[in-house]
Order: structure tokens, then sequence, then C-alpha cells
């Protein structure tokens, strides 16, 4: 199995690149029009297609900047001319290098929500799926990581993010994702159940910039 790491730095000077950064949608668009036609509905989750947009800490020079992971290679040469520059690296060893008891550094931009159950909603009025901010949301990265991920928390850090917004534009339907993102230190427990969510990605919104799951070995001053 092969597995691809790009990072794309839209120019904002083009349009379709500022589009594209305000849209988790078109994003969505523009990234999967780097893969080959006619793969069907399920064609994002054939190519392992995850991905995260990473804007520059305040007051840092540059741009954002797409981190866009796939099990197939993307075609860089699809992208609008000038929209930006672009590399793809191949990961394939990543994923036969994660072991048990080995240290790592995480990143993710999740949507953590909790899903009132039906009782509930039918007495309180509450909504399918409820965003989670603060400790809860990293309450909830705490849980989806020990006990679905294979890892094991030695630090956390959350950010919260702007919502993940667009239109789907075969139906005109609203597409909103609240984001938090999750920095820190882990231990890996079950390398197997690791690579599975490496691939497949973590939570909802998986096609809109959540989910992505990146690490990098810690060095023993970080773990």
């Amino acid at each position: 199995m092969t597995l691809w790491l790009t990072l794309i730095q839209p120019d904002t000077r083009h349009r379709d690149a500022r589009r594209d950064l305000t849209s988790a949608v078109g994003m969505h668009h523009r990234l999967m029009m780097l893969f080959p036609d006619g793969l069907g509905p399920a064609a994002r989750q054939e190519l392992g297609v995850l991905f995260r947009v990473e804007e520059p800490p305040a007051g840092t020079p540059g741009g954002a900047r797409v981190l866009l992971q796939s099990r197939t290679r993307p075609d860089l040469d699809r992208l609008p001319a000038a929209y930006g520059k672009a590399v793809t690296k191949d990961i394939s060893p990543l994923p036969e290098q994660l072991a048990a008891g080995r240290g790592v550094r995480y990143r993710i931009d999740a949507n953590a929500v909790r899903k009132p159950g039906h009782t509930t909603r039918q007495a309180t009025g509450a909504k399918a799926v409820v965003p989670l901010t603060g400790a809860d949301a990293e309450a909830w990265w705490a849980r989806q990581a020990e006990e679905r991920t294979g890892l094991k928390l030695t630090s956390l850090h959350s950010t919260p993010l702007t919502a993940a917004r667009g239109e789907r534009g075969q139906d005109k339907r609203q597409v909103k994702h609240a984001r938090t993102r999750f920095d820190g230190t882990a231990v890996i427990t079950d390398p197997d159940l690791l690579r599975t969510r490496l691939l497949e990605g973590i939570g909802r919104g998986k096609a809109y910039g959540c989910g992505l799951l990146s690490l990098a070995p810690a060095t023993p001053q970080t773990r």
C-alpha cells in the first residue's frame, strides 16, 4: 500500500485559490479534481483523501497551507496554472513504523460533537448533533484517542477554529462542521487500530477538512 502526503500553498492572488480557502466544500472539490474521474460516490473513501487547512500563527509571515493525505498519488498538473506551490511526498513507510510503546507527537482538526439520545431530543428539542468546545471537546478527543485510536495521551492542547463551511452544489445544502485543533504527545498502545485511524480519518466532516491525524516521532523531552 502506498500513502502520499501533499503540501499545497495556495497563492491568494489567484481567484480560485482565494475562493477555495473560504469554502470547505470548494476545497474538497478542488482536491478531488487531482485524482482520476469516474470512481463513483465513494471516491474519497476509496482514495483515502483527507485534508487539513492550516493558517500561519498570528504575526508569522506566509499564507495558509493545505495538507492532503491520500492512498493514490495526486496529479498536481491538474491544479490551475499559478494556483500556488505544491509538492508530494511518499510516506508509505509511516504506518509500518508504528509500534506499541513508541512516543509520538500528534495534530488533528476534528469535529468534536455529542449526540443526544432520542428521548432527550424529544424532550428538549436538542439538535441531532451538538458541537463541543473547551474542556468538553478535550474530553471527547481523549476518549477518541484512547478508546478508538490506539493512543494514550501524555499531553493535550486544544485550539478552537472557525467552522468548516460551504454550500453543496447539487442540493444547495449548507455545510457546517465545528472544528477544534488538538495538539500534543501520546504513546502508541494499539498499532493496528492506529493504522486504521491514520488511513481512514477520525470523526465527522472528513470530506471537509476534519479528521486527518498527523503523527511525528516524539523526542524524549516531549513524551
